[in-house]
């Protein structure tokens, strides 16, 4: 019996679609059972790679056979399902569910924007397209297209921001491979924050851009950019001229003698 077609008999029965991870799970629990035959047992340690081989040969065979259904890989998921053509009888059939609004023309910029070139702060989204997004990004948030990823290792650590598998459902895409190829949009020059700069690592207090040192042998004051850029010196807090020392308190200063007259 051949792999792809025990596949298609699990993306039939099953109710939701299913991962290739999935699908490995099954054949290994079958594998496992009790009374399984040597054939059973041998799918037991089938490789991913070896599914996924078998999901695309049976996506071909579909496709040339034209029937009313086909098999498709939705963010990373395999299913069946019905061609578009065939959606006036469907819908008499089952009805129409209840969707979300669908998006504006700006939610959609936004969400171009952060998936071409995620992870992205709203920061930069906002330099891409010249308007303040907070609305829109409220709304990608909510509906759950949009996912806070991490933080910006710039100044301030902003949030990241990247899509979600839900996108690659709304859009029916596999995976982020797929989206239609936008290399101008890629290539928009965004201006990012500098990284902190620390004295040492997990340090959040930045270097000055420019240390005084002194010599403690001379007492040269040589200024340097950074500690570590002059040996043998000590660093001051700025460079100053030297100056006389202030007198001590009680300690009237001393008067310059008025000059001789001739």
């Amino acid at each position: 019996m051949e792999l792809k077609l025990i596949l298609e008999s699990l993306l039939f029965s099953a109710q939701k679609p299913m991962s290739v991870k999935e699908l490995r799970d099954v054949l290994s629990t079958a594998a496992s059972a009790e009374g399984a035959d040597e054939l059973t047992k041998g799918l037991k340690k089938t490789k991913e790679e070896d599914i996924v081989a078998a999901l695309e040969l049976l996506l071909a065979d579909h496709a040339a056979a034209g029937r009313s259904y086909r098999l498709a890989c939705v963010a990373g998921s395999w299913q069946f399902v019905t061609q578009p053509e065939y959606f006036p009888w469907l819908r008499a059939l089952l009805g129409v569910k209840a969707r979300p609004p669908r998006l504006s023309q700006a939610a959609l910029e936004t969400l171009a924007i952060i998936a071409y070139r995620q992870p992205v702060t709203r920061a930069e989204v906002e330099q891409v397209r010249g308007v303040n997004v907070d609305g829109t990004m409220q709304t990608l948030l909510e509906r759950t297209l949009v996912v806070q990823s991490g933080r910006a290792e710039v100044v301030g650590r902003p949030a990241l921001y990247s899509t979600t598998p839900l996108f690659l459902e709304y859009f029916g895409l596999r995976d982020l491979d797929e989206l239609p190829a936008a290399d101008e949009l890629r290539r928009i020059p965004v201006e990012r924050l500098p990284a902190p700069v620390t004295a040492e690592p997990g340090l959040a207090t930045p270097v000055p851009e420019q240390l005084a040192l002194v010599t403690p042998e001379t007492g040269e004051i040589v200024p340097v950019e950074t500690p570590a850029a002059a040996e043998g010196v000590e660093p001051v807090a700025e460079a100053v001229a030297p100056t006389e020392a202030a007198p001590a308190a009680g300690e009237v200063p001393p008067t310059e003698e008025p000059p001789p007259v001739a």
